[in-house]
Order: C-alpha cells, then sequence, then structure tokens
C-alpha cells in the first residue's frame, strides 16, 4: 500500500512546494516569437502533452508503494493521452449529477475506496544548470501528488486552476521521469459540485517551463484613463527574481525594458527601468483607442528581461456603476451573455484550442458579447481569444457547493472555518492568474455555494488586490439565503446584485420598486434553454431594454453536455445522466445548451440572435416606405452593415434593393425612406423583409453575414374573400345506415361515423385521404420546460384522454351541402372530462369540409399543451407546403428567428431532433397548407383564424415515450397535426412559469374554425384559399 501524507482529507493543506499564484505568460526569445503566440515554439517552452503511461485503481489503498520510483517498471501499464479524463477512455464511468453528491456529504472526508489514476511520463532535456524550471499543470482533477525522479515534489488541488512547480532541484540532464497520482476526490471536491459530468485526471495542458535564473516571476498590468479618455496610463507592476535570488543570497536590481506597440506595430513607447524585487513601470498614451466587446483593441507591451520576451495585450477601458447603471467607458451597456461550461462530446473536459475559438466565433455570429465562465475559470488562452475577439467575461472562481442544500444546510461550507482558507484559495489563484485580461470586467466569487464570512473573506480580498473591477456574486442574493441573512449589509461588498431565473414579476413589481437597493442588476441565469427552447427571451429583453438598470443577463447555458456514445447495435448517440449506470443521476438535466454537443445550433440559439440583435426596426409609415432604426450597438455606428430590403407577394419575391453604410451613431434612433414601391391593388400578401448584413469582413464572419432582420406586412387592402356560390356546385349523394352517413361527390366520397362522431373515410379520386379516424388532441410530447406542468398534466389524464361522443345529428341538409353536429367530451380516467365541445362539420359538393367547433375546458385545468385536430394520412403524403412562420420551428413565444412566408418542406425535414426527444417542428400562425403525396394529391387545410400547423411521422405518443432520437420508430404514415393553439414554450425547466399570456388556461374559450379539402397541386392554390365557406 502507498505511504503518503493524507492530505485529500485535509483542508487546511491545500498545496505543497507550489509557486504561489501568478499570472499567466508564456516566455519567448525574441519579439516574433512572442507576437506569433505559440508557445510550443518558445526555446523555454517544453510541451509535456502525449501519451503517458496510466494506471488505473479503484481505490487508493490499492496503489502500490514505490510506483514513483525512477527503475519502477511501467511497460506494461496501459496507454493514455495527456490531457484527457480517464473515465473518457473506459476507466471508472462518466456521473452526470447537478447538485446531489455522488458521496456522503461530511466534509472534509470522501469515500473510503477513492480512484486514483496513476500517470508516468518520461522526457529529455539539456543541461539547465543555469536555469530555473518549473512544471506547470493547468487542470487536474481532483487533486494530485506530483514526484520527479523518484523524489516526492508536492501536492495541490483545485482542479480548474494552475499548480506550478519549482523541479529545479529535482531535474537532471538527459532522462527524467514524472511520476502524479491523481485522486478522483478530495476535501476540494466539496467545493466542486457544479453542474457537470464529474470527470477525472490531468485534463488540461502539462509542461516545463525553463527559465534564466534572473526571471519576471509576476506582472500586474493596470490601466487608466483620463475623464475625457484623450490620455491612457499603463502602469505595469512587475516582480523579478535574480541570479542571488534564486540561490537565496539577496536581491540584485535588474534592467526591464518595455516596449509598448499599437494595434498597427507603431513603437509608441521605448522605456527600461532597473528593479529590485518589485517595481513599476510607467507608459502613457495620448488619444488611445478604447478596448470593448465591439471593438476590441489591444496594444501590445513586450517586456524584455535577461533573454526573455513577454507580450501583454493591454486594452484601454473603464467599468464603473453611474446612479444604478453599468457603464463601460462611459457608455451604459447591456450584457447580452451566455454561459459557458468546459464541455467536448468526446474529451470531456479537455478542450481543444480549436474548439474554444469556435465556441466563440459562433457566438460573435449570434451576436453574444459576454461570457460568464461557468462556474469556474477556463482555460487561460480561451481568456485572450476572449480579448481578442471581443466578448464581457465575469471570471467564476472554482466554487460551488450546491449538494449542502440537500444535506440541510447550503451555507454549511461557507461559513466553516476549516474551509476559509480554501475559499479564499480559489479567489487569489483566479485574479493573480487572470488579472492582465481586458476582457474580464467582472470577478465572481462562485456559484449555489449559500453565503457565509467565507465569501466575505475572498470579496475583502479582491477589493484589495484589484479595485478595478466589479464583484459578483449570485448566492448572497438567492430567496433562501437573502431572505435569512440577519445582517443584509454583508452583502455590501459585491458591486452588483445578481439573480438567477427570477420572474419578469419580480423584476418589475419587487426588485425596481425596492428603494433600499440602489445597484444594478444582472441576471446571471436566465431563460433556460433546454431542449425546444427558451420561449421567454423577448418578454426578458423588452424589460432589459426598457430599465437602464438592468444590466442584461446570462441564458443558460451554451451547450448540450451530452456524451458521444454507440449502442450495442452501433448506433451513435449522445449519453446523458444515468445512460452509464452512473448513480446520483440528474438525466437529461445536461443536454441543456444553445447548440448540441457538435455545435451544431438549435433554434433557440437562433432566437438569442434575433431578441439580441444589435439594430431594432420598427414601422413609422410603410405606406411611404419609411421604417424607423435604432442603432443598439454601445459604441459602433451602423457603416459596417449593409442595409438589405426585398418586398415578398405570397411568398414570392417581387422587388429587391440594398442601402450601404447607413450612418447612425450608438444608442441612436433615425427614420429611413426605402425606395420600393407601394402595391396599387389587393391582388395578393404583402411583405417587407428587412436585413442587415456585414459590409466588411472580421475576425468572425464575412461580408453578407446577417446580423439582424425583421418583417412587417404592408398595408395593403385586404383581398376580398370570394363567396363562394353553392348553387353551382356539384350535388351530394347521401346514403344513411344506422351508424354512419355517406357523403359521395364529383371526385370524393367521405364516411361520417355518427357513433364516434367523426369521419372514418376520406377519399378523392380514388385517392385515401386519410388512415384512421380524425380526432381532437390536446397532448405534446412534453418539453424539457414542461417537466413540471406535465406532472400537473398527467394527473389530469391529458396523455390518455378518451373521446366520448353523446350524440350526433344532422342539422341542416340540401343536395348542396350537409352539416352534422356532434357533442362530445375529451376525459381520462378516474378525472371529471378536461374539455366538453360541440362540433359542426359542414360537407358542400365543393368537397370541402368546414369545422366550427366551440368548447370549454374545465375550470381547474391549470392549461392544456395543446388543442387541435389530429389526421393521420397514409404512406407518401411527403409533401408540405404552408404559408406560416418558418423555415423553422416556431412558437407563440419563440417565432423571432422566423418569417412568415410560404414555405416547402418534406415531412422529414420538418421535425427537429432534440437529444431528449419532445414537441418539435410545429409552426405559428399558420394560414394554410397542404400535404401531398409525390404526385400532388393530398389535403388543404385553411384556417378561418390562423393555425398552428404540426406534420410528423411520429405522433406525440411516440415521442413521449422515446428518451433519445435512435429509440424514434419512423411511422410510414403522415400525423397532422391543425392546432387552434399551441402552449408556448417557455423555460421553466429551471426559470419561471410559463408566461399567462402564452397558456391555454380554463379561462380560453375554443372557438376554433377550419376548412379541409382534398386537390391536387395542379389547381390554382392561391384561389382555392380565397374561397370563403362562411355562411
Amino acid at each position: 500500500m502507498l505511504v503518503v501524507e493524507k492530505y485529500w482529507e485535509n483542508p487546511s493543506v491545500l498545496h505543497v512546494n507550489c509557486e504561489k499564484p501568478r499570472a499567466y505568460f508564456v516566455p519567448y526569445e525574441n519579439e516574433i516569437k512572442a507576437k506569433r503566440g505559440v508557445r510550443g515554439a518558445s526555446d523555454y517552452f517544453t510541451c509535456l502533452n502525449g501519451v503517458w503511461k496510466f494506471k488505473y485503481h479503484s481505490s487508493i489503498y490499492n496503489v502500490e508503494d514505490g510506483f514513483y520510483d525512477a527503475g519502477h517498471d511501467s511497460s506494461s501499464w496501459d496507454d493514455l493521452p495527456v490531457p484527457s479524463n480517464w473515465q473518457m477512455h473506459g476507466y471508472d464511468k462518466p456521473n452526470y449529477t447537478n447538485i446531489n453528491y455522488p458521496y456522503p456529504c461530511d466534509p472534509p472526508f470522501v469515500p473510503n475506496d477513492n480512484p486514483a489514476g496513476l500517470y508516468i511520463s518520461e522526457f529529455m532535456i539539456e543541461d539547465i544548470s543555469e536555469r530555473n524550471s518549473y512544471l506547470v499543470f493547468e487542470g487536474v482533477d481532483s487533486c494530485f501528488y506530483l514526484w520527479v525522479n523518484g523524489k516526492f515534489v508536492g501536492y495541490s488541488q483545485v482542479s480548474h486552476m494552475t499548480s506550478e512547480f519549482n523541479v529545479t532541484d529535482y531535474l537532471k540532464a538527459g532522462k527524467n521521469r514524472i511520476a502524479v497520482m491523481v485522486l478522483k476526490w478530495c476535501d476540494g471536491s466539496y467545493l466542486e459540485d457544479q453542474d457537470m459530468w464529474r470527470l477525472s485526471g490531468i485534463f488540461r495542458d502539462v509542461y516545463l517551463l525553463s527559465r534564466p535564473k534572473a526571471h519576471i516571476t509576476d506582472i500586474f498590468v493596470k490601466t487608466e484613463l483620463s475623464s475625457n479618455f484623450d490620455k491612457g496610463t499603463i502602469r505595469c507592476e512587475v516582480e523579478v527574481i535574480s541570479d542571488t535570488a534564486s540561490s537565496g543570497t539577496g536581491l540584485e536590481a535588474s534592467s526591464v525594458r518595455a516596449v509598448l506597440k499599437d494595434m498597427q506595430g507603431k513603437t509608441l513607447s521605448d522605456t527600461s527601468s532597473n528593479i529590485s524585487g518589485s517595481g513599476n513601470i510607467e507608459i502613457s498614451v495620448t488619444e488611445p483607442k478604447l478596448w470593448s466587446a465591439e471593438s476590441p483593441s489591444l496594444y501590445e507591451l513586450y517586456l524584455y528581461h535577461n533573454g526573455e520576451v513577454i507580450l501583454c495585450k493591454v486594452g484601454f477601458r473603464t467599468i464603473e456603476i453611474r446612479d444604478s447603471v453599468i457603464f463601460i467607458n462611459s457608455m451604459p451597456v447591456k450584457f447580452k451573455g451566455v454561459n459557458r461550461h468546459d464541455s467536448h462530446p468526446q474529451l470531456g473536459h479537455a478542450i481543444p484550442v480549436d474548439h474554444m475559438r469556435r465556441d466563440l466565433i459562433l457566438m460573435k455570429q449570434h451576436n453574444i458579447n459576454a461570457i460568464r465562465t461557468a462556474h469556474y475559470p477556463n482555460d487561460p488562452r480561451f481568456l485572450e481569444m476572449c480579448d481578442e475577439l471581443g466578448f464581457y467575461v465575469i471570471d467564476e472562481a472554482d466554487l460551488e457547493t450546491h449538494g449542502c442544500s440537500n444535506a440541510g444546510d447550503l451555507n454549511m461550507l461557507s461559513k466553516d472555518p476549516r474551509f476559509e482558507e480554501a475559499y479564499l484559495d480559489r479567489m487569489q489563484r483566479m485574479v493573480e492568474r487572470d488579472k492582465n485580461h481586458a476582457s474580464i470586467l467582472i470577478w465572481s466569487l462562485g456559484n449555489e455555494s449559500g453565503f457565509g464570512s467565507n465569501h466575505i473573506k475572498m470579496a475583502q480580498w479582491a477589493k484589495v488586490r484589484d479595485n478595478s473591477r466589479l464583484l459578483h456574486y449570485e448566492g448572497a442574493f438567492s430567496p433562501d439565503c437573502f431572505n435569512t441573512l440577519e445582517n443584509k449589509a454583508d452583502t455590501n461588498c459585491f458591486d452588483v446584485y445578481s439573480r438567477m431565473y427570477p420572474s419578469i414579476e419580480w423584476i418589475t413589481d419587487e426588485f425596481l420598486k425596492d428603494e433600499g437597493e440602489t445597484r444594478p442588476l444582472i441576471l446571471c441565469e436566465f431563460s433556460h434553454a433546454m431542449g425546444n427552447g427558451p420561449g421567454d427571451l423577448k418578454d426578458y429583453w423588452d424589460e432589459f431594454y426598457q430599465h437602464p438598470r438592468l444590466a442584461g443577463g446570462f441564458v443558460w447555458e451554451w451547450t448540450d453536455h451530452g456524451v458521444k456514445s454507440t449502442t450495442s447495435d452501433g448506433i451513435e448517440y449522445y449519453a446523458y445522466g444515468g445512460d452509464f449506470g452512473d448513480e446520483p443521476n440528474d438525466g437529461n438535466f445536461c443536454i441543456d445548451g444553445l447548440v448540441t454537443p457538435d455545435r451544431t445550433p438549435h433554434r433557440g440559439l437562433l432566437e438569442l440572435k434575433s431578441v439580441i440583435a444589435p439594430v431594432r426596426v420598427e414601422a413609422a409609415d410603410l405606406a411611404k416606405g419609411r421604417v424607423k432604426i435604432t442603432n443598439l450597438y454601445d459604441f459602433t455606428d451602423l457603416t459596417h452593415l449593409a442595409l438589405n430590403w426585398n418586398i415578398e407577394k405570397d411568398g414570392i419575391v417581387v422587388e429587391n434593393g440594398c442601402t450601404s453604410g447607413v450612418s447612425l451613431a450608438p444608442h441612436k434612433t433615425a427614420t429611413v425612406t426605402l425606395p420600393y414601391t407601394m402595391p396599387e391593388k389587393a391582388d395578393g400578401r404583402y411583405f417587407l423583409n428587412i436585413s442587415f448584413c456585414l459590409a466588411v469582413n472580421t475576425a468572425w464572419a464575412k461580408i453578407g453575414h446577417e446580423i439582424s432582420f425583421e418583417q412587417f406586412e404592408l398595408p395593403v387592402a385586404k383581398i376580398k374573400k370570394v363567396i363562394v356560390d353553392k348553387a353551382v356546385m356539384r350535388s351530394l349523394s347521401i346514403e344513411r345506415t344506422q351508424e354512419e352517413i355517406l357523403i359521395t361527390g364529383y371526385d370524393f366520397k367521405y364516411v361520417y361515423n355518427m357513433f364516434y362522431g367523426t369521419f372514418t373515410t376520406m377519399e378523392y379520386k380514388g385517392v385515401k385521404m386519410i388512415c384512421s379516424r380524425p380526432k381532437f388532441n390536446v397532448w405534446r410530447a412534453p418539453t424539457d420546460n414542461d417537466m413540471y406542468i406535465k406532472k400537473h398534466w398527467m394527473a389530469e389524464g391529458l396523455d390518455r384522454l378518451n373521446t366520448h361522443t353523446y350524440g350526433s345529428l344532422v342539422t341542416e341538409e340540401d343536395e348542396k351541402h350537409i352539416t352534422i353536429k356532434s357533442d362530445f367530451s375529451l376525459g381520462g380516467h378516474t378525472r371529471m372530462p378536461a374539455i366538453r365541445a360541440c362540433v359542426l362539420w359542414t360537407v358542400f359538393g365543393s368537397g370541402d369540409i368546414v369545422m366550427k367547433l366551440q368548447g370549454k375546458i374545465r375550470e381547474d385545468i391549470q392549461s392544456l399543451p395543446r388543442f387541435g385536430l389530429q389526421l393521420c394520412m397514409p404512406k407518401g403524403n411527403e409533401f408540405v407546403e404552408f404559408f406560416g412562420y418558418g423555415p423553422h420551428e416556431s412558437y407563440i413565444d419563440k417565432r423571432r428567428s422566423t418569417r412568415k412566408s410560404r414555405y416547402a418542406s418534406s415531412v422529414d425535414e420538418m421535425h427537429e431532433s432534440y437529444l431528449m426527444p419532445q414537441e418539435n417542428g410545429s409552426h405559428y400562425s399558420t394560414e394554410w397548407a397542404t400535404i401531398t403525396n409525390e404526385l400532388g394529391t393530398g389535403l388543404l387545410f385553411v384556417g378561418m383564424d390562423d393555425f398552428s400547423l404540426n406534420v410528423s411521422h411520429y405522433t406525440p405518443e411516440d415521442i413521449t415515450r422515446a428518451k433519445h432520437p435512435h429509440e424514434l420508430k419512423r411511422r410510414d404514415e403522415t400525423i397532422v397535426n391543425v392546432d387552434w393553439r399551441m402552449g408556448g414554450i417557455g423555460s421553466n425547466s429551471c426559470g419561471p412559469e410559463l408566461l399567462p399570456q402564452y397558456r391555454i388556461s380554463s379561462e380560453s374559450e375554443i372557438n376554433f374554425m377550419l376548412r379541409i379539402k382534398p386537390l391536387f397541386k395542379d389547381d390554382s392554390l392561391t384561389d382555392i384559399v380565397l374561397g370563403d365557406y362562411s355562411f
């Protein structure tokens, strides 16, 4: 058995022989290499990534002593890439849990059988007697012991932060061996209970820095600006270690040269300073270019010392709070943000640099300007890219103790003096490493860890160390915590008031009316993007723009955390909690992002892009071509955008134009006249589409990339409906049996069953239009955001409703039409009927069927998922055409990324795949739709009022039963749902309840009118749709 000090259960020992935390940088031997920034090209840098020897033990007590010896034979061990998580390579298993600790909550103790991963790597180095060598681990989960050439070097924890060891005295010229023991759990794991997969190992880069004996050890670059921004000052605090200091004999002054260059490479300053231990270098800049997310201007500060060149990229910017509003560079700003976890479908938490950049490019392309590093610091290179591409960052400490809530006291560890140093250490390490990034505006003390004296210590230290940024911590303001604080003044150490998932009602009726609270509000999490969602973005952003004190919010979250897996049949899919037999687990709650694991955007990301678009367009006088444009950028005019417009008539473009270089200052509004021609007569539906696209190439998108769009219907007189003359219709043949009415026309045959109160046969020109009885339906496959309301739905039996027909009778009949009335209810077992209704079916000699339904929802039903007519059409009806909101899915509260137009699609293309199957692919405010076979024969649906359309090869019940996409069994038949209303989407999986205006409540009177007509697509569709059968 291995004999080591039991540091992993001792919160008073966090690090052994670690260097004190410092700013992240890599030294180079010349300016050219420093500017390129490829750290592997530096002569001072040796990358130790690669294949290491690896041995897994299910318990530390099975680890053999001496595995770390220089002569230990590890040739029989497995190979494992570093960086990686060992669970992603078949050792142990991934475990997804959101809140619960996967072990008893008994801090600082962790399970006796604490899994251990042993790593060995060998590398060659030349004679480094004239250098100091530092071994750097950028991320190890959860803690690790380090040996070099058989000698114990040290210990460290804090999974998502850098651990650096001075290994000068342990190395030798030639071959060297590193041995590492990583433990799955330690006392620090109680502070790392984030909503994520629990994955272990060396998951970030490992490298050796071999530096001159005298070298710069730390850098803190601070910027100051005059009140009118015409002068900037860089104050660079530099710490150095001299040759004699490294040998322990004293300090000597050494020269540090500082060269500042602008964005074009022009030298603005070249100065030197003799520094002993620590000192300051001050540089003045006239008319500095300011850094912002919109214009991320970075100066290059090169520090030369003893053969090393270190590049610091410097951004001039200010952040302050004035009159309860957050200002950047004296402009009020809105954070249009997302929360981002490190997540890769195959690599787990080991994130390649290209993958990080791909995330950031996608964010920029979708108008996102801010990131919260949920809930730990990211790779330092991620922050470099945020500086360069332009993002406002909330940098968050690696701290969450959410599991303490289910153990009885969320504040347990935050007020525990045994963990005070651990809390403080996590703040210090983050701030010291990341302090030179212009993109970081706010330090966050962690997430969902209650609140206590340990947080206050963190805040106090951060304010002293860096008073140039704001402090944030949501946990202090969560209702369960804030409402129980004995002294609410304890939260005064935080500059902003932060909440997650508050209702709009709370924001407007409580927070903004609280005279004792003057801080700006940030929603660090809102609009839960899980599955088909979020559906409430526009409602929140309307409030954000209305109230300057509301600084914006960060959608939860960026990506689905699915793990790429394969079934026993070889089918690839993305796994979530429980799929590996992991316990405890929170199922698919990790599938909650705006993009899929492979970074395919969900429709929710398109919705977000539209809602937060930096250009707003409103109608001014459409008859004269006048529209009102508001520039919602904070620092940029609109000259970098081209305004493209077109006019569609019934979905076909009939006119278009382009206006480039709209000159409009930030936060200003102007009226623009577009030179389109107003139609002279009412001969169709006319829509104006306006699109703003990039007119210049950027680092994240090319010319032509669309930034925003808006659509307006032109005020053209409505086309008069054509009153259908029954007199010119062919006659009907009507035959009756005891249970059925056979209705035959020139080219159609319908059979209505009086017992069931619906049609059993619909044929057109001998082609069957339906293959089962149409029925009224209220069930939808619950979305993730239905997770709470679905319990009510299922308790009411809405997932298993049966139709009870009370009776059917003919109310009108002549040779040209017949009207049949059926009274019915929909109910589940045990409960009273959920809906009672009366439906009138009128069949005309033209083959048209007009349905008129009136119904009432039972008063104590909170809401319905949907209500509408469901038909099952035979195999081959694969072609859909509709006039409504598209081209992708749209809902009453999730439609800002769609346009109203005429669309054509296959049935398969109408389906939107979510990693947890759920309601998808519906189209809000559809006016008419056709579903036909390849020859063009099928059914036309025309809404007397607009309807929601859903066409699929799956029933709602099929989708409800499936837990993964590969479990869906595609039907040959086509399932058509024409809904009077479809309930909204919301974000109630973590956010507030669906807003009342988007619910189908018992207060809603059902008045549903629909026209159904069999047709052949060669018929004039427009003329048919205009037919008025309302008599």
